[in-house]
């Protein structure tokens, strides 16, 4: 096996390891960073083709580079990926890309991370990824008919994808309201919505009132007040981790007006249909998946997970294993911290923690 000593291992080269990046090589501090993917920004390449970003471009830059576009553009999927790629080539991050990290653990003081015939052996830790890892499907979709195509959002690219037939968007979140639009316009096929609609933002944020002023409001309650350091963020917080966020731009009566219709949730499968909790089957010949992710963590070899399964970190911070440390979880530190917003924040955070300890080290 290959083996590689470095002081610190940061692992995901998207917006999160990026940033983390930045800010250790401003520290002087030697590291790598590990992508699975085989390029840079391939996480946002994969995602379904109208995808665009929920903030204007004067918010979607990193440390230390603004975004290359009209501060009030949204920027699609294809900008962001390759913004994301001219961020590691201007600063030039030492990113391993096609490094698929397959375990973590500890020997003795050392992190040890294995992808496949390469060992890196660390003083430090980042995992720096977003808590939304792997798609996620119910176990009964295995029974639905096989003649049924069956995609969740993460394969999801555009309606050329599906089949002739009537649709099911399982999911009534950002990506399923997002996605069952897209579909909608471009078919004349009928199309259901199951799911619990979690709110909606009550502006529309394409409008210019929105883009210069309701945005920089949203952005300072998120990024300032709805953090672990105000009484009313720690209050908050369990109740935000847990529950789908509002809509954004696509508002329930768009979908009305769309010709979706809402159903109950999917309870099951019942002659090779989807069944709804009002025990009604539908006809469908495709169903999409918009059922959210799970963490995707099982490759973390180490006593730092709670009872929910979430890692037990204080704004990132692994207590219990010194030296590991978090970017890009929700809610790490704030409501922005999986977000481009405020990412960079918590990035800076934590290579102050990791120059501290280094300093620590060395003393002792």
């Amino acid at each position: 096996m290959n083996t590689k000593r470095i002081h610190t291992v940061v692992v995901g080269g998207g917006q999160a390891g990026l940033s983390v990046g930045y800010h250790l090589a401003k520290r002087g501090l030697p590291f790598v960073i590990l992508d699975a993917h085989p390029r840079t920004g391939d996480a946002w390449r994969k995602r379904w083709d109208s995808l665009r970003l929920f903030t204007p471009a004067r918010y979607a830059g990193l440390p230390g580079f603004p975004f290359p576009a009209r501060g009030d553009s949204f920027p699609d999927k294809e900008q962001m990926a390759d913004y994301l790629e001219s961020y590691a080539r201007r600063f030039r991050l030492p990113v391993q890309s096609g490094v698929k990290v397959d375990r973590l653990w500890k020997e003795g003081d050392r992190f040890v991370t294995t992808a496949g015939d390469l060992r890196f052996e660390s003083q430090n830790v980042v995992v720096a990824m977003a808590n939304f890892q792997q798609p996620r499907v119910p176990a009964f979709a295995a029974d639905l008919d096989p003649g049924i195509l069956q995609l969740h959002s993460h394969e999801y690219r555009n309606p050329s994808q599906l089949q002739n037939g009537n649709v099911l968007v399982v999911g009534a979140g950002n990506s399923g309201a997002d996605i069952g639009l897209e579909i909608a316009r471009a078919s004349k096929h009928k199309i259901w919505m199951s799911g619990k609609e979690s709110g909606h933002i009550p502006f529309p944020i394409d409008s210019v009132m929105a883009r210069f002023f309701l945005v920089r409001i949203i952005r300072f309650v998120g990024h300032h007040v709805l953090s672990v350091s105000t009484p009313i963020g720690r209050k908050l917080r369990p109740k935000l981790l847990s529950r789908a966020a509002p809509l954004v731009r696509v508002k329930p009566l768009d979908l009305v007006s769309a010709g979706i219709e809402r159903v109950p949730k999917v309870a099951g499968v019942r002659y090779g249909q989807p069944l709804l909790a009002d025990d009604r089957t539908l006809d469908v010949r495709n169903v999409i998946w918009c059922t959210g992710y799970h963490p995707g963590f099982s490759w973390i070899d180490l006593p730092i997970f709670g009872e929910d399964g979430r890692p037990m970190h204080e704004r990132g911070v692994v207590t219990r294993v010194p030296g590991m440390y978090f970017v890009g979880l929700h809610y790490l530190y704030s409501m922005t911290s999986a977000t481009v917003i405020g990412v960079g924040r918590d990035a800076e955070r934590i290579a102050r923690a990791i120059e501290a300890r280094s300093h620590m080290v060395r003393a002792a």
